[in-house]
């Protein structure tokens, strides 16, 4: 479950500072540019700040895991 929380709100964020970027500033592409640094950090290092914050929510990886 908590993959499926991760992947979805990176997403969105990008999703989002794209919109705002378009909308309201260039400088909202930042955003997205450290979304995709902390995911490629994440990747490398198997660490991550939202899995540890939905860890201490309750929130498990049983079952909906995407890692093979």
């Amino acid at each position: 479950m908590k993959n499926k929380i991760i992947h979805a709100f990176a997403g969105a964020m990008i999703l989002v500072s794209i919109l705002l970027s378009v909308y309201v500033s260039q400088n909202w592409l930042w955003l997205t540019g450290f979304v995709g640094v902390n995911l490629l950090q994440s990747s490398m290092t198997n660490w991550c700040l939202l899995d540890k914050i939905l860890g201490k929510m309750g929130y498990t990886n049983e079952g909906n895991s995407c890692r093979v």
